[in-house]
Protein backbone atom coordinates (compact mmCIF):
# COMPACT_ATOMS: atom_id res chain seq x y z
CA UNK A 1 0.00 0.00 0.00
CA UNK A 2 3.10 2.14 0.15
CA UNK A 3 3.72 4.86 -2.77
CA UNK A 4 6.08 3.58 -5.31
CA UNK A 5 8.53 6.70 -6.42
CA UNK A 6 11.22 6.37 -9.18
CA UNK A 7 14.03 9.21 -9.78
CA UNK A 8 14.23 10.43 -13.22
CA UNK A 9 17.48 12.39 -14.42
CA UNK A 10 17.52 13.66 -17.98
CA UNK A 11 20.56 15.24 -19.51
CA UNK A 12 19.76 17.73 -22.10
CA UNK A 13 22.81 19.77 -24.37
CA UNK A 14 21.61 22.71 -23.46
CA UNK A 15 23.90 24.28 -20.56
CA UNK A 16 24.24 27.98 -21.83
CA UNK A 17 20.83 29.34 -22.67
CA UNK A 18 19.23 29.11 -19.16
CA UNK A 19 15.97 30.12 -20.73
CA UNK A 20 15.78 27.04 -22.85
CA UNK A 21 16.36 25.16 -19.90
CA UNK A 22 13.75 27.23 -18.16
CA UNK A 23 11.01 26.29 -20.68
CA UNK A 24 11.68 22.26 -20.21
CA UNK A 25 11.64 22.32 -16.60
CA UNK A 26 8.59 24.39 -16.59
CA UNK A 27 7.04 21.67 -18.45
CA UNK A 28 7.67 19.29 -15.78
CA UNK A 29 6.43 21.15 -13.17
CA UNK A 30 2.71 21.01 -15.11
CA UNK A 31 2.05 17.93 -13.31
CA UNK A 32 0.88 17.03 -10.37
CA UNK A 33 2.79 13.94 -8.42
CA UNK A 34 5.99 15.04 -9.64
CA UNK A 35 8.75 17.05 -7.58
CA UNK A 36 11.20 18.99 -9.55
CA UNK A 37 14.19 17.87 -7.52
CA UNK A 38 17.52 19.68 -9.19
CA UNK A 39 18.58 21.17 -12.54
CA UNK A 40 22.22 21.50 -12.41
CA UNK A 41 23.59 23.12 -15.91
CA UNK A 42 27.32 23.02 -17.07
CA UNK A 43 28.99 26.28 -19.65
CA UNK A 44 31.69 23.79 -20.01
CA UNK A 45 30.06 20.52 -20.58
CA UNK A 46 27.16 22.86 -22.43
CA UNK A 47 24.55 19.89 -20.88
CA UNK A 48 22.27 20.26 -18.27
CA UNK A 49 21.41 17.67 -15.50
CA UNK A 50 17.75 17.61 -14.18
CA UNK A 51 16.23 15.01 -11.49
CA UNK A 52 12.82 14.50 -10.97
CA UNK A 53 10.98 11.70 -8.49
CA UNK A 54 7.34 10.36 -8.06
CA UNK A 55 5.72 8.19 -9.02
CA UNK A 56 6.17 6.07 -11.99
CA UNK A 57 3.00 7.18 -14.40
CA UNK A 58 3.46 10.58 -12.94
CA UNK A 59 7.39 10.61 -13.76
CA UNK A 60 6.95 9.23 -17.33
CA UNK A 61 4.42 11.81 -18.67
CA UNK A 62 6.44 14.33 -17.18
CA UNK A 63 9.82 13.04 -19.30
CA UNK A 64 7.38 12.56 -22.38
CA UNK A 65 6.50 16.51 -21.77
CA UNK A 66 10.40 17.51 -21.35
CA UNK A 67 11.58 15.50 -24.30
CA UNK A 68 9.24 16.73 -27.07
CA UNK A 69 9.96 21.11 -25.33
CA UNK A 70 13.41 20.16 -25.57
CA UNK A 71 13.38 18.70 -29.10
CA UNK A 72 11.48 22.13 -29.98
CA UNK A 73 13.88 24.12 -28.77
CA UNK A 74 17.80 22.43 -28.73
CA UNK A 75 19.39 21.73 -32.58
CA UNK A 76 22.30 19.07 -32.19
CA UNK A 77 23.83 20.04 -35.50
CA UNK A 78 24.83 23.64 -33.38
CA UNK A 79 26.08 21.75 -30.61
CA UNK A 80 29.37 21.60 -28.60
CA UNK A 81 30.64 20.98 -25.75
CA UNK A 82 33.04 18.93 -23.62
CA UNK A 83 30.37 15.62 -22.35
CA UNK A 84 29.89 12.78 -24.30
CA UNK A 85 26.93 13.19 -25.87
CA UNK A 86 24.83 11.79 -29.00
CA UNK A 87 21.55 13.61 -28.44
CA UNK A 88 19.31 16.66 -27.61
CA UNK A 89 17.99 14.76 -24.45
CA UNK A 90 21.13 12.65 -24.37
CA UNK A 91 20.16 10.26 -21.57
CA UNK A 92 16.96 9.82 -19.34
CA UNK A 93 17.45 7.34 -17.18
CA UNK A 94 15.01 5.60 -14.27
CA UNK A 95 16.00 5.07 -11.11
CA UNK A 96 13.89 2.94 -8.17
CA UNK A 97 13.96 5.11 -5.35
CA UNK A 98 11.42 3.19 -2.39
CA UNK A 99 8.75 0.46 -2.71
CA UNK A 100 9.71 -0.38 -6.13
CA UNK A 101 12.55 -2.69 -7.19
CA UNK A 102 14.64 -2.98 -10.86
CA UNK A 103 12.77 -5.78 -12.30
CA UNK A 104 9.88 -3.46 -11.54
CA UNK A 105 11.35 0.17 -13.14
CA UNK A 106 12.71 -1.68 -16.30
CA UNK A 107 9.25 -2.10 -17.63
CA UNK A 108 8.77 1.77 -17.02
CA UNK A 109 12.07 2.15 -18.55
CA UNK A 110 11.03 0.33 -21.81
CA UNK A 111 7.36 2.49 -21.98
CA UNK A 112 9.50 5.90 -21.34
CA UNK A 113 11.27 4.63 -24.42
CA UNK A 114 8.63 3.72 -26.56
CA UNK A 115 6.41 6.75 -25.88
CA UNK A 116 9.88 9.04 -26.57
CA UNK A 117 9.95 7.02 -30.05
CA UNK A 118 6.53 6.93 -30.39
CA UNK A 119 4.99 10.05 -29.95
CA UNK A 120 8.04 12.65 -29.69
CA UNK A 121 9.61 10.76 -32.31
CA UNK A 122 13.38 10.29 -30.61
CA UNK A 123 15.64 7.95 -31.92
CA UNK A 124 15.90 5.35 -28.53
CA UNK A 125 18.27 3.06 -27.51
CA UNK A 126 17.81 1.19 -24.24
CA UNK A 127 20.77 0.83 -21.98
CA UNK A 128 22.26 -0.58 -18.64
CA UNK A 129 19.37 -2.44 -16.75
CA UNK A 130 16.38 -1.95 -19.60
CA UNK A 131 18.95 -2.65 -22.06
CA UNK A 132 16.98 -5.13 -24.83
CA UNK A 133 20.69 -6.50 -25.94
CA UNK A 134 23.29 -7.25 -23.84
CA UNK A 135 25.97 -5.70 -26.24
CA UNK A 136 23.66 -1.76 -25.17
CA UNK A 137 24.01 -2.77 -21.24
CA UNK A 138 27.19 -0.59 -21.37
CA UNK A 139 26.21 3.55 -22.19
CA UNK A 140 29.40 3.92 -23.53
CA UNK A 141 29.43 1.33 -26.17
CA UNK A 142 25.75 2.79 -27.40
CA UNK A 143 26.76 6.14 -27.73
CA UNK A 144 30.24 5.15 -29.13
CA UNK A 145 31.27 7.67 -31.84
CA UNK A 146 28.80 10.19 -30.08
CA UNK A 147 26.55 12.48 -32.33
CA UNK A 148 29.58 12.88 -35.00
CA UNK A 149 29.01 8.88 -35.53
CA UNK A 150 25.28 8.35 -35.02
CA UNK A 151 24.44 9.38 -39.41
CA UNK A 152 26.22 6.73 -40.26
CA UNK A 153 26.00 4.01 -37.45
CA UNK A 154 22.75 4.16 -38.32
CA UNK A 155 23.06 2.93 -41.65
CA UNK A 156 23.89 -0.43 -40.26
CA UNK A 157 20.90 -2.56 -39.58
CA UNK A 158 23.21 -4.00 -36.47
CA UNK A 159 22.63 -0.48 -35.01
CA UNK A 160 19.10 -0.25 -35.56
CA UNK A 161 17.71 1.70 -32.11
CA UNK A 162 15.04 0.09 -29.76
CA UNK A 163 12.03 2.49 -30.16
CA UNK A 164 11.60 5.46 -32.56
CA UNK A 165 13.11 6.33 -36.39
CA UNK A 166 16.43 4.40 -37.63
CA UNK A 167 17.11 7.48 -39.64
CA UNK A 168 19.70 10.17 -38.61
CA UNK A 169 17.83 13.15 -37.18
CA UNK A 170 20.36 16.18 -37.31
CA UNK A 171 18.35 18.21 -35.34
CA UNK A 172 17.79 15.41 -32.35
CA UNK A 173 20.44 13.38 -32.48
CA UNK A 174 19.54 9.80 -30.63
CA UNK A 175 18.81 9.04 -26.78
CA UNK A 176 19.58 6.62 -24.11
CA UNK A 177 16.61 5.45 -22.37
CA UNK A 178 17.57 3.09 -18.95
CA UNK A 179 16.93 1.83 -15.59
CA UNK A 180 20.03 2.20 -13.31
CA UNK A 181 20.75 2.08 -10.02
CA UNK A 182 20.27 5.16 -6.95
CA UNK A 183 23.86 7.14 -7.14
CA UNK A 184 24.56 8.85 -3.99
CA UNK A 185 27.36 11.30 -4.21
CA UNK A 186 29.34 11.21 -0.85
CA UNK A 187 32.16 13.37 0.93
CA UNK A 188 33.45 12.21 4.13
CA UNK A 189 35.27 15.56 6.02
CA UNK A 190 38.81 14.88 7.58
CA UNK A 191 41.25 16.81 10.18
CA UNK A 192 43.70 17.48 7.64
CA UNK A 193 44.44 20.04 4.95
CA UNK A 194 46.53 17.17 3.08
CA UNK A 195 44.97 16.75 -0.19
CA UNK A 196 47.88 14.11 -0.83
CA UNK A 197 46.64 12.07 2.26
CA UNK A 198 43.11 12.43 1.61
CA UNK A 199 43.80 10.72 -2.20
CA UNK A 200 45.74 8.23 -0.38
CA UNK A 201 42.79 7.30 1.62
CA UNK A 202 40.14 7.50 -1.61
CA UNK A 203 42.84 4.86 -3.12
CA UNK A 204 42.05 2.80 0.09
CA UNK A 205 38.28 2.50 -0.67
CA UNK A 206 37.37 3.17 -3.81
CA UNK A 207 36.95 0.35 -6.22
CA UNK A 208 39.62 1.05 -8.49
CA UNK A 209 42.04 1.36 -5.80
CA UNK A 210 45.80 2.47 -7.18
CA UNK A 211 48.47 1.51 -8.99
CA UNK A 212 50.82 -1.48 -7.93
CA UNK A 213 54.43 -0.46 -7.05
CA UNK A 214 57.25 -2.37 -6.51
CA UNK A 215 58.67 -2.09 -2.85
CA UNK A 216 57.38 1.59 -1.48
CA UNK A 217 53.77 2.21 -2.20
CA UNK A 218 54.25 5.26 -2.53
CA UNK A 219 57.83 5.83 -4.43
CA UNK A 220 58.34 2.49 -5.83
CA UNK A 221 58.24 1.91 -9.90
CA UNK A 222 54.77 1.34 -11.18
CA UNK A 223 54.50 -2.70 -11.61
CA UNK A 224 53.53 -3.70 -15.05
CA UNK A 225 51.62 -6.73 -16.86
CA UNK A 226 53.05 -8.26 -20.34
CA UNK A 227 51.61 -5.71 -22.55
CA UNK A 228 53.00 -2.82 -20.48
CA UNK A 229 49.54 -1.26 -18.98
CA UNK A 230 49.99 -0.26 -15.08
CA UNK A 231 48.83 -3.15 -12.95
CA UNK A 232 45.90 -2.50 -10.58
CA UNK A 233 45.36 -2.71 -6.62
CA UNK A 234 41.65 -2.81 -6.26
CA UNK A 235 40.66 -0.98 -3.57
CA UNK A 236 38.20 -2.20 -0.55
CA UNK A 237 34.23 -1.06 -1.50
CA UNK A 238 32.48 -2.09 -5.01
CA UNK A 239 30.50 0.59 -6.77
CA UNK A 240 32.74 3.02 -5.29
CA UNK A 241 34.19 5.71 -7.28
CA UNK A 242 36.28 8.64 -5.03
CA UNK A 243 39.02 11.02 -5.04
CA UNK A 244 40.69 13.36 -2.30
CA UNK A 245 40.76 16.82 -2.57
CA UNK A 246 40.48 20.58 0.11
CA UNK A 247 37.61 22.22 0.15
CA UNK A 248 38.63 25.94 1.11
CA UNK A 249 35.39 26.97 1.54
CA UNK A 250 35.62 25.08 5.14
CA UNK A 251 39.14 24.52 5.41
CA UNK A 252 39.35 20.10 5.45
CA UNK A 253 40.19 17.92 3.16
CA UNK A 254 37.35 15.50 2.00
CA UNK A 255 37.17 12.16 0.42
CA UNK A 256 34.61 12.80 -2.45
CA UNK A 257 32.28 9.75 -3.34
CA UNK A 258 30.32 8.59 -5.99
CA UNK A 259 28.14 5.62 -4.61
CA UNK A 260 27.23 4.42 -8.06
CA UNK A 261 24.73 1.17 -5.94
CA UNK A 262 23.73 1.55 -2.31
CA UNK A 263 22.41 -1.55 -2.17
CA UNK A 264 25.95 -3.18 -2.69
CA UNK A 265 28.05 -0.24 -0.92
CA UNK A 266 25.31 1.86 1.52
CA UNK A 267 26.42 5.44 2.76
CA UNK A 268 27.45 3.71 6.29
CA UNK A 269 29.86 1.32 4.85
CA UNK A 270 31.28 3.86 3.11
CA UNK A 271 32.07 6.31 6.31
CA UNK A 272 33.29 2.83 8.49
CA UNK A 273 35.80 2.55 5.75
CA UNK A 274 37.01 5.93 5.55
CA UNK A 275 37.29 5.93 9.05
CA UNK A 276 38.97 2.89 9.50
CA UNK A 277 41.55 3.68 6.97
CA UNK A 278 41.91 7.37 8.08
CA UNK A 279 42.88 5.99 11.76
CA UNK A 280 45.30 3.63 10.29
CA UNK A 281 47.05 7.06 8.57
CA UNK A 282 46.88 9.32 11.89
CA UNK A 283 43.63 10.74 10.74
CA UNK A 284 40.31 11.12 11.97
CA UNK A 285 37.08 11.69 10.09
CA UNK A 286 35.19 14.54 11.65
CA UNK A 287 31.77 13.90 9.72
CA UNK A 288 30.41 13.66 6.64
CA UNK A 289 27.79 15.92 3.66
CA UNK A 290 25.37 14.42 1.20
CA UNK A 291 25.57 16.20 -2.38
CA UNK A 292 22.19 16.01 -3.38
CA UNK A 293 19.49 13.51 -1.79
CA UNK A 294 19.47 10.30 -0.40
CA UNK A 295 16.33 7.98 -0.29
CA UNK A 296 14.73 7.42 3.11
CA UNK A 297 15.52 3.61 3.36
CA UNK A 298 19.10 4.21 3.06
CA UNK A 299 18.95 6.89 6.18
CA UNK A 300 16.92 4.32 8.05
CA UNK A 301 19.52 1.25 7.62
CA UNK A 302 22.20 3.39 8.25
CA UNK A 303 20.41 3.87 11.52
CA UNK A 304 19.89 -0.05 12.45
CA UNK A 305 23.63 -0.42 11.64
CA UNK A 306 24.64 1.91 14.47
CA UNK A 307 22.27 0.82 16.73
CA UNK A 308 23.12 -2.52 16.12
CA UNK A 309 26.49 -1.85 16.95
CA UNK A 310 25.48 -0.04 20.16
CA UNK A 311 23.65 -2.95 21.00
CA UNK A 312 20.30 -1.15 21.23
CA UNK A 313 16.70 -2.10 20.03
CA UNK A 314 15.88 -1.34 16.22
CA UNK A 315 12.54 -0.75 16.70
CA UNK A 316 12.64 3.11 16.60
CA UNK A 317 10.95 5.46 15.16
CA UNK A 318 12.00 6.42 11.61
CA UNK A 319 12.69 9.76 13.20
CA UNK A 320 14.89 8.15 15.79
CA UNK A 321 16.49 6.04 13.34
CA UNK A 322 17.34 9.15 11.23
CA UNK A 323 18.88 10.88 14.05
CA UNK A 324 21.38 8.47 15.11
CA UNK A 325 22.35 7.64 11.03
CA UNK A 326 23.03 11.84 11.22
CA UNK A 327 24.69 11.64 14.69
CA UNK A 328 26.48 8.38 13.93
CA UNK A 329 28.20 9.68 10.23
CA UNK A 330 28.34 13.68 11.50
CA UNK A 331 26.01 14.43 8.62
CA UNK A 332 25.45 17.82 10.25
CA UNK A 333 29.34 18.16 10.76
CA UNK A 334 29.52 21.38 8.64
CA UNK A 335 25.68 23.00 8.23
CA UNK A 336 22.50 21.37 9.85
CA UNK A 337 21.14 18.32 8.28
CA UNK A 338 17.41 18.56 6.98
CA UNK A 339 15.56 16.22 6.48
CA UNK A 340 12.86 17.72 4.72
CA UNK A 341 15.20 18.63 2.39
CA UNK A 342 18.14 16.37 2.20
CA UNK A 343 15.64 12.80 1.99
CA UNK A 344 13.70 12.59 -0.98
CA UNK A 345 10.37 11.14 0.17
CA UNK A 346 10.10 13.56 2.81
CA UNK A 347 10.66 16.71 0.19
CA UNK A 348 7.95 15.33 -1.68
CA UNK A 349 5.98 14.92 0.82
CA UNK A 350 6.92 18.94 1.84
CA UNK A 351 5.07 20.00 -1.83
CA UNK A 352 1.88 17.56 -0.94
CA UNK A 353 -0.78 19.92 -0.35
CA UNK A 354 -3.21 17.73 1.42
CA UNK A 355 -3.36 17.49 5.30
CA UNK A 356 -3.19 14.07 7.00
CA UNK A 357 -4.85 13.21 9.80
CA UNK A 358 -2.25 11.55 11.48
CA UNK A 359 -0.01 14.33 10.51
CA UNK A 360 -2.35 16.53 13.25
CA UNK A 361 -2.24 17.08 16.66
CA UNK A 362 -4.16 14.62 19.00
CA UNK A 363 -6.54 17.52 20.21
CA UNK A 364 -7.13 18.81 16.52
CA UNK A 365 -8.07 15.07 15.55
CA UNK A 366 -10.31 14.82 18.43
CA UNK A 367 -11.84 17.78 16.84
CA UNK A 368 -11.91 16.71 13.34
CA UNK A 369 -13.47 13.49 14.54
CA UNK A 370 -16.46 15.50 16.81
CA UNK A 371 -16.95 17.97 14.05
CA UNK A 372 -19.99 17.83 11.36
CA UNK A 373 -17.12 16.36 8.98
CA UNK A 374 -18.44 12.62 8.02
CA UNK A 375 -14.86 12.17 8.40
CA UNK A 376 -12.57 10.70 10.30
CA UNK A 377 -15.26 8.02 11.12
CA UNK A 378 -15.42 4.59 12.75
CA UNK A 379 -12.84 2.93 10.48
CA UNK A 380 -10.08 5.76 10.81
CA UNK A 381 -10.81 5.73 14.63
CA UNK A 382 -10.53 1.92 14.43
CA UNK A 383 -6.83 2.11 12.56
CA UNK A 384 -5.89 4.78 15.21
CA UNK A 385 -6.93 2.50 17.86
CA UNK A 386 -4.90 -0.32 16.52
CA UNK A 387 -1.55 1.81 15.68
CA UNK A 388 -2.14 2.76 19.81
CA UNK A 389 -2.26 -0.97 20.74
CA UNK A 390 0.74 -2.15 18.07
CA UNK A 391 3.08 1.30 19.87
CA UNK A 392 2.33 0.18 23.19
CA UNK A 393 3.84 -3.61 22.37
CA UNK A 394 6.44 -2.03 20.90
CA UNK A 395 7.25 0.23 24.19
CA UNK A 396 7.38 -2.90 26.11
CA UNK A 397 9.48 -4.44 23.65
CA UNK A 398 12.46 -1.70 23.39
CA UNK A 399 11.76 -1.17 27.41
CA UNK A 400 13.13 -4.91 27.44
CA UNK A 401 15.29 -4.87 25.23
CA UNK A 402 17.22 -1.95 27.46
CA UNK A 403 16.35 -3.58 30.89
CA UNK A 404 19.57 -3.76 32.78
CA UNK A 405 21.21 -7.81 33.11
CA UNK A 406 19.13 -8.22 30.02
CA UNK A 407 22.21 -7.39 27.60
CA UNK A 408 22.51 -11.33 25.99
CA UNK A 409 18.61 -11.02 24.71
CA UNK A 410 18.63 -7.11 23.34
CA UNK A 411 18.41 -8.80 19.99
CA UNK A 412 15.55 -11.04 20.99
CA UNK A 413 13.26 -8.33 22.24
CA UNK A 414 14.76 -6.14 19.09
CA UNK A 415 12.88 -8.22 17.11
CA UNK A 416 10.11 -7.96 18.73
CA UNK A 417 10.00 -4.10 18.67
CA UNK A 418 10.99 -4.56 14.90
CA UNK A 419 7.54 -6.35 14.40
CA UNK A 420 5.53 -4.19 15.99
CA UNK A 421 7.04 -0.79 14.33
CA UNK A 422 6.01 -2.50 11.40
CA UNK A 423 2.54 -3.08 12.43
CA UNK A 424 1.67 0.45 13.56
CA UNK A 425 3.06 2.06 10.83
CA UNK A 426 0.94 -0.02 8.67
CA UNK A 427 -1.95 1.33 10.27
CA UNK A 428 -1.43 4.97 10.74
CA UNK A 429 -1.34 4.59 7.28
CA UNK A 430 -4.53 3.21 7.37
CA UNK A 431 -6.35 5.95 9.31
CA UNK A 432 -6.14 8.19 6.31
CA UNK A 433 -6.42 5.38 3.86
CA UNK A 434 -10.02 4.81 5.61
CA UNK A 435 -10.85 8.20 4.54
CA UNK A 436 -9.75 8.04 1.45
CA UNK A 437 -11.70 5.15 0.70
CA UNK A 438 -14.71 6.81 2.04
CA UNK A 439 -14.16 9.95 -0.45
CA UNK A 440 -13.64 7.89 -3.39
CA UNK A 441 -17.18 6.46 -2.57
CA UNK A 442 -18.56 10.29 -2.57
CA UNK A 443 -16.67 10.82 -5.40
CA UNK A 444 -18.13 7.88 -7.74
CA UNK A 445 -21.47 9.11 -6.47
CA UNK A 446 -20.69 12.30 -7.65
CA UNK A 447 -20.19 11.44 -11.66
CA UNK A 448 -22.60 12.13 -14.43
CA UNK A 449 -25.26 10.09 -15.82
CA UNK A 450 -26.65 11.92 -18.53
CA UNK A 451 -26.40 8.61 -20.90
CA UNK A 452 -26.94 5.38 -20.54
CA UNK A 453 -22.69 4.28 -20.92
CA UNK A 454 -22.43 7.50 -18.23
CA UNK A 455 -24.93 5.51 -15.76
CA UNK A 456 -23.06 1.85 -16.75
CA UNK A 457 -19.68 3.45 -15.87
CA UNK A 458 -21.09 5.39 -12.46
CA UNK A 459 -22.38 1.98 -11.06
CA UNK A 460 -19.16 0.16 -12.01
CA UNK A 461 -17.33 3.31 -10.14
CA UNK A 462 -19.51 2.84 -7.27
CA UNK A 463 -19.23 -0.97 -7.05
CA UNK A 464 -15.19 -0.44 -6.99
CA UNK A 465 -15.11 2.37 -4.51
CA UNK A 466 -16.84 0.19 -2.33
CA UNK A 467 -14.80 -3.13 -2.76
CA UNK A 468 -12.30 -0.56 -1.88
CA UNK A 469 -13.82 0.61 1.05
CA UNK A 470 -14.19 -3.00 2.24
CA UNK A 471 -10.69 -3.96 2.03
CA UNK A 472 -9.15 -1.31 3.79
CA UNK A 473 -11.16 -1.98 7.17
CA UNK A 474 -10.67 -5.40 6.54
CA UNK A 475 -6.69 -4.68 6.34
CA UNK A 476 -7.13 -2.61 9.90
CA UNK A 477 -8.98 -6.15 11.52
CA UNK A 478 -5.59 -8.03 9.67
CA UNK A 479 -2.96 -6.10 11.02
CA UNK A 480 -4.56 -5.21 14.45
CA UNK A 481 -5.02 -8.84 14.81
CA UNK A 482 -1.07 -9.22 14.24
CA UNK A 483 -0.04 -7.09 16.43
CA UNK A 484 -1.48 -9.34 19.56
CA UNK A 485 1.00 -11.50 18.74
CA UNK A 486 3.99 -9.11 20.16
CA UNK A 487 1.27 -7.58 23.14
CA UNK A 488 1.40 -11.54 24.15
CA UNK A 489 5.09 -12.22 23.74
CA UNK A 490 5.25 -9.31 26.25
CA UNK A 491 2.67 -10.23 28.59
CA UNK A 492 4.64 -13.69 29.00
CA UNK A 493 8.37 -12.32 28.71
CA UNK A 494 8.31 -9.03 28.72
CA UNK A 495 9.05 -6.34 31.42
CA UNK A 496 7.22 -7.10 34.27
CA UNK A 497 6.87 -3.69 35.30
CA UNK A 498 5.36 -2.82 31.66
CA UNK A 499 3.09 -6.19 32.24
CA UNK A 500 -0.16 -3.75 32.19
CA UNK A 501 0.67 -2.21 28.96
CA UNK A 502 0.83 -5.05 27.32
CA UNK A 503 -2.69 -5.70 28.26
CA UNK A 504 -3.70 -2.31 27.38
CA UNK A 505 -2.48 -3.07 23.85
CA UNK A 506 -4.37 -6.34 23.54
CA UNK A 507 -7.58 -4.42 24.32
CA UNK A 508 -7.03 -1.58 21.71
CA UNK A 509 -5.91 -4.28 19.09
CA UNK A 510 -9.26 -6.41 20.13
CA UNK A 511 -11.42 -3.17 19.92
CA UNK A 512 -10.24 -2.29 16.62
CA UNK A 513 -10.62 -5.42 15.21
CA UNK A 514 -14.01 -4.79 16.13
CA UNK A 515 -14.86 -1.55 15.35
CA UNK A 516 -13.32 -2.27 11.49
CA UNK A 517 -15.53 -5.05 11.25
CA UNK A 518 -18.27 -2.90 11.54
CA UNK A 519 -17.17 -0.73 8.66
CA UNK A 520 -16.66 -4.33 6.36
CA UNK A 521 -20.44 -4.51 7.39
CA UNK A 522 -21.90 -1.69 6.56
CA UNK A 523 -20.05 -1.30 3.56
CA UNK A 524 -20.84 -4.47 2.12
CA UNK A 525 -24.67 -3.72 2.39
CA UNK A 526 -24.34 -1.31 -0.80
CA UNK A 527 -22.07 -4.72 -2.53
CA UNK A 528 -23.32 -6.48 -5.25
CA UNK A 529 -21.47 -8.88 -5.79
CA UNK A 530 -22.97 -11.96 -3.04
CA UNK A 531 -20.26 -13.95 -3.35
CA UNK A 532 -17.65 -11.59 -2.69
CA UNK A 533 -19.92 -10.27 0.44
CA UNK A 534 -20.38 -13.51 1.92
CA UNK A 535 -16.66 -14.05 1.91
CA UNK A 536 -15.68 -11.08 3.90
CA UNK A 537 -18.45 -11.71 6.30
CA UNK A 538 -17.20 -14.83 7.37
CA UNK A 539 -13.15 -14.06 7.28
CA UNK A 540 -14.18 -11.20 8.89
CA UNK A 541 -15.80 -12.70 11.89
CA UNK A 542 -13.38 -15.71 12.37
CA UNK A 543 -10.95 -12.75 12.60
CA UNK A 544 -13.38 -10.87 15.48
CA UNK A 545 -13.65 -14.33 17.86
CA UNK A 546 -9.98 -14.87 16.89
CA UNK A 547 -9.28 -11.89 18.34
CA UNK A 548 -11.95 -12.15 21.27
CA UNK A 549 -10.42 -15.18 22.27
CA UNK A 550 -6.30 -13.86 21.79
CA UNK A 551 -7.45 -10.99 24.17
CA UNK A 552 -9.02 -12.71 26.44
CA UNK A 553 -5.63 -14.89 26.50
CA UNK A 554 -3.64 -12.45 26.97
CA UNK A 555 -5.42 -10.46 29.62
CA UNK A 556 -5.46 -14.08 32.01
CA UNK A 557 -1.93 -14.42 31.44
CA UNK A 558 -1.45 -10.27 32.69
CA UNK A 559 -3.93 -10.98 35.32
CA UNK A 560 -1.45 -13.89 36.66
CA UNK A 561 1.25 -11.54 37.01
CA UNK A 562 -0.18 -8.19 37.99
Amino acid sequence: MSTQLVECVPNFSEGRDLSVIKQITDEIEKFDGVKLLDVDPGAATNRTVVTIVGEPAAVIEAAVAAGRKSAELIDMSKHHGEHPRFGMMDVCPLVPVSNITMDETVPYAHELARRLGEEVGLTIYCYEFAARTPQRRNLAVVRQGEYEALAERLRDPANAPDFGPATFNAKTGATAVGAREFLVAYNVNLNTTSTRRANAIAFDVREKGRQKREGNPLTGPIVRDEKGKAVWEPGMLECVKGIGWFIEEYGVAQISMNLTNIAVTPVHVAFDAVCERAQARGIRATGSELVGLIPLGAMLDAGRHYLRKQGRSLGVSDRELIKIAVKSMGLDDLYEFKPEEKIIEYAIAADQKTKKLVDMTLADFMWETASESKAPGGGSIAAYAGALGAALGTMVANLSSHKRGWDDRWEEYSEWAVKGKAHHDELLHLVDEDTNAFNRIMEAFGLPESSDEEKTAKKQAIQDATVGAIEVPFRTMEVSFATMEVAEAMAKSGLEASISDAGVAALCARSAVMGAFLNVKINTADLEDQAVKDDFLRRGAELQQKAMDKEAQILRIVDEKI
